[in-house]
């Protein structure tokens, strides 16, 4: 099925390749046939009219390509295909043009204005990738028309007018349209921006974001997720607000019925919704200080006028004929938020019962508004809640620490988005911590340190087992510290640091920080309180599984790999050299006369020489080597990618280190010394019981040749050839 696929899709690719070179060529043949004057002038008597099936199969090339073009229109290509596939089509219209030009008189033709058309055409249209290339190629035609062999009388003498005219009629176009092009995109940009902007200003009127969210400038998941609410709810309350002024001015006769809207200054009105049969309305916000919308304002009582003067009317902007004005305050609890205004052109004053009408629908006008903000508030607490939960159950799954701390940071950006965000672990019992997790600023510098200073803001916090500050502003930036008193964080305008509590035993703590002010409101707070707490119980629980690992793979007593990991260990690495055809050296190593030792100083002892040697095994190797206790007081090393001598080298140094120790115990001071045997993948073995059993022979070599040294089972073989001649 494979193979199949392979064949069809070099197929496929030989295709378009053909179909690619062949313009091209044909291209190349034209240009040449144009230098040799190959197409001769056709309107002069006696011209060979054969040659002009080669024009004609130029043009059927042509339409083959155009049409080919039109059914792959619409397919996906990538932008080298599509630039190499624009550059064919714009090269065969040009040989195609002068190859016309060419059998009708050539440069000197009548029609010849028609390369200036086509260079403007293939500039305009074109990405300057392809445009700039295509005018060149003009410029190359243009020189074959007037300086091969073929050229006619003449030609050679208009070729300056005629490469100044191709390189004009380009530059002007480049100048010029795709400087448009660019305006207009910034434009569009502009007017994006700008209505991106009005939505934001209609909510914050609308109360649909809070001031602490409104106030923030940067773009955040929050912030995106804020619009995407409040364009919704912007909707739905214009679609109501409209269908409301409209229904007041035709029930009542109305000429202009509006809803103007108080700005955060309180110094202008804004046209919220507005239904008029008049055409001089005002454009732009309006002076809430002048005419009778500053009187209504001011008073915050309801005003009616009988044929009122243009100047009280600032709503409009030219002629209006108006007999009768009412206008309402708009209250939202005790604030006044806008005016509803109506107008009629002829008729009655308004009565009392109109008044009346007009302030229920003002009030209607408020019902609107509150009930989708209710409706929004409902619609991001379940959001919000979603995420809550989300961020809840990854604690849950989290094993081990580091998924953990990567759930932790997570599901706290789930309830408030900060800049900064710290996991520090309590290590001992004497105020020292560590921080295990950072991100945001300066996290490559403080992941991994440790502090102990008693006057930072996490050691108060684990002190009193209480979040600081109580209200997550951060107001002494300048005699305060989070960690240290070296680490500053002055462009931090919130901060909160809770504690990491697990039945009142303190794990750690968790920092949030924000350069904007007012990031941890008391609800945000809240919710990151529960998310400390399930902190530390995930933190607990990640330390026990992690004591049940080490207890499950390494020794007790020296903290190396045991031996059953050691074996799995062992078999991956033998397949990654298998596979990348890499050396591996197994070093088995032993304690020479350790059963004396013990004997003689004691069990205890004993113990302190193996730990002391394990300590020396482990730093002796690299992090992708494997250093585990074999069994009693024989040791294992595995070197991936290292060969006999740098296994032999790295064997005497562990064992001049070892011999270099001094022990002591209560009946003196003593050396131990290590006995090793070597074995190296491939040479002295391809499988894993091979290798180990040639390794136990040479350390039984080393042990018999007087011990405390170092043998490798390739000297082993050599010393036994010798003596297997002898024999035979």
């Amino acid at each position: 099925m494979r193979l199949s696929k392979l064949r069809v899709r070099l197929g496929f690719e030989l295709r378009r390749a053909v179909q690619t070179v062949w313009g091209f060529a044909l291209v190349a043949t034209m240009g040449a046939l144009l230098w040799l004057g190959w197409f001769p002038d056709l309107r002069r008597p006696g011209a060979d009219w054969t040659r002009g099936l080669a024009a004609a199969a130029l043009a059927a090339a042509l339409l083959v390509k155009l049409a080919g073009r039109v059914v792959t229109s619409e397919r996906r290509r990538s932008r080298a295909r599509e630039m190499v596939s624009d550059l064919e089509m714009g090269l065969l219209l040009l040989s195609a043009t002068y190859v016309f030009l060419s059998v009708v008189g050539g440069v000197t033709a009548p029609l010849y204005p028609l390369v200036y058309a086509l260079v403007s055409f293939l500039v305009t249209f074109h990405p300057l990738s392809v445009g700039c290339p295509l005018a060149a190629a003009a410029l190359g035609f243009e020189a074959i028309m007037a300086f091969g062999p073929g050229a006619a009388p003449g030609a050679a003498a208009v070729f300056p007018g005629h490469a100044g005219f191709i390189a004009v009629f380009a530059v002007l176009n480049v100048a010029f349209l795709h400087a448009e092009v660019a305006r207009q995109r910034r434009e569009r940009r502009r007017c994006l921006e700008a209505e991106v902007a009005s939505m934001r200003e209609e909510a914050r009127d609308f109360r649909l974001i809070s001031s602490a969210l409104s106030s923030d400038s940067q773009v955040r998941t929050r912030a995106q997720e804020e619009e995407k609410l409040s364009q919704g709810s912007i909707e739905t309350i214009h679609e109501q607000l409209l269908h409301t002024v409209d229904l007041l001015r035709r029930s009542m006769g109305l000429q202009t019925c509006a809803l103007l809207w108080l700005d955060s200054t309180g110094d202008k009105l804004k046209f919220k919704e507005l239904a008029s049969d008049c055409s001089h309305i005002a454009e732009g916000p309006l002076s809430a200080r002048t005419g009778v919308l500053a009187a209504i304002i001011k008073d915050r009582h309801p005003c009616l006028l009988d044929s009122p003067r243009p100047s009280l009317l600032p709503y409009y902007q030219g002629p209006a004929d108006v007999s009768a004005f009412l206008g309402v305050p708009v209250f939202e609890g005790l604030s006044l938020r806008g005016v509803l205004v109506g107008d009629r052109k002829q008729g009655a004053a308004f009565s009392t019962a109109d008044v009346e009408l007009f302030t229920a629908a003002a009030d209607q006008v408020m019902r609107i508004v509150q009930s989708e903000r209710v409706f929004q508030a409902v619609e991001r607490s379940k959001h919000e809640h979603e995420r809550f939960y989300r961020a809840s159950a990854a604690l849950n799954r989290a094993l081990t620490l580091a998924e953990v701390y990567d759930a932790a940071i997570e599901g706290a950006r789930g309830a408030c988005e900060f800049d900064f965000a710290a996991i520090a672990t309590c290590e001992n019992a004497d105020g020292q911590h560590l921080l295990s997790r950072v991100v945001g600023e300066g996290a490559d510098e403080l992941a991994g340190r440790t502090f102990c200073d008693p006057g930072s803001i996490a050691s108060m916090v684990v002190k009193n087992k209480l979040a600081l500050p109580a209200a997550g502003d951060w107001r002494d930036r300048g005699g305060s510290y989070v960690f240290e008193s070296r680490e500053r964080f002055k462009s931090f305008e919130s901060l909160y640091v809770l504690p990491l509590l697990v039945k009142d035993e303190v794990m750690g703590t968790f920092t949030v920080a924000a350069q904007r002010a007012g990031a941890f409101p008391a609800d945000r707070r809240e919710m990151l309180g529960v998310i400390a707490n399930q902190v530390a119980i995930s933190m607990q629980n990640g330390r026990m599984v992690q004591a049940l690992e080490e207890q499950a793979t390494t020794d007790g007593l020296t903290g190396l790999v045991n031996h059953r990991t050691f074996q799995e260990r062992f078999s991956a690495m033998l397949g990654r050299a298998e596979r990348h055809s890499m050396r591996v050296s197994f070093l088995l190593t032993d304690i020479d006369h350790f059963k004396k030792i013990n004997d003689t100083h004691g069990h205890p002892t004993g113990d302190q020489v193996l730990k002391r040697v394990a300590a020396i095994l482990k730093a002796s190797a690299r992090k992708i080597d494997i250093v585990a206790r074999y069994g009693g007081e024989e040791f294992a090393l595995v070197l991936e990618g290292t060969d006999r001598a740098g296994a032999r080298q790295l064997a005497e140094r562990i064992r001049q280190e070892v011999g270099a120790q001094t022990h002591d115990s209560a009946k003196g001071a003593f050396r131990a010394t290590l006995s090793l045997g070597v074995a190296v993948y491939p040479e002295d073995g391809k499988a894993k019981q091979e290798l180990i059993s040639n390794a136990d022979q040479a350390l039984y070599a080393a042990k018999h040749n007087g011990r405390n040294r170092t043998v490798c089972h390739g000297e082993i073989a050599r010393a036994e050839q010798p003596r297997a001649r002898a024999a035979g």
